[in-house]
Order: structure tokens, then C-alpha cells, then sequence
């Protein structure tokens, strides 16, 4: 059950990121997540935080799409990491972006 929790947790951190850039653009896009991969490294103890930096893929297909109008596809990453710093869960979401008519 936590790693259910977890794969939402990271979910979560990359798809605001889309929204965000998707808000700013005054666009509207479609958004789905088409597959996602996980690799749990260490137990987890303690509050697990979740962050990703895939800012500037995201901006790159969201010109791509507004520009060509055809859908993009991007592998966006997102690390759990305990309160130590350690690194216990990674998790990767493809997402497929469409403008919507």
C-alpha cells in the first residue's frame, strides 16, 4: 500500500509541473500519463519527499506542440528522498501532451 502512496506522491510532483507550464502557455492541453516505471532503493522511514526537475523538458514540448500541433511524448523523473537525504524510491511518468481544439 505505500508504495501506491508513493507512485501518487511523484505523480503528483511531475504533473503540476505540466499544469503550471500548461497555465502559463494560456493554452489548453490535454494531459495523460501513458506509462510509468519505479525503482525502490531504500526502505523508507520518516516523511519521504518528492521532487522533480524536468522544468525545461516541459518547456521544450510544450513549444514543440504549440508550434507543430502534433502530440508530445516526455519521460519526466521524480526522486523520493528520506529525511537523511537518501535517495529510497525513483520514479519515471511518460506523458502525452495534445492541444485541445
Amino acid at each position: 500500500m505505500f508504495w501506491a502512496v508513493q507512485g501518487m506522491a511523484a505523480e503528483l510532483t511531475t504533473g503540476v509541473l505540466i499544469m503550471q507550464a500548461v497555465q502559463n502557455s494560456n493554452k489548453k492541453v490535454s494531459m495523460l500519463v501513458l506509462n510509468n516505471r519505479a525503482n525502490f532503493s531504500k526502505k523508507a522511514r520518516g516523511k519521504i519527499s518528492f521532487t522533480c526537475d524536468g522544468g525545461d523538458e516541459i518547456t521544450k514540448a510544450l513549444k514543440n506542440l504549440i508550434s507543430s500541433n502534433e502530440p508530445q511524448t516526455l519521460w519526466l523523473n521524480s526522486k523520493g528522498t528520506d529525511p537523511q537525504g537518501d535517495v529510497v524510491a525513483s520514479f519515471e511518468f511518460e506523458w502525452t501532451l495534445l492541444l485541445k481544439k
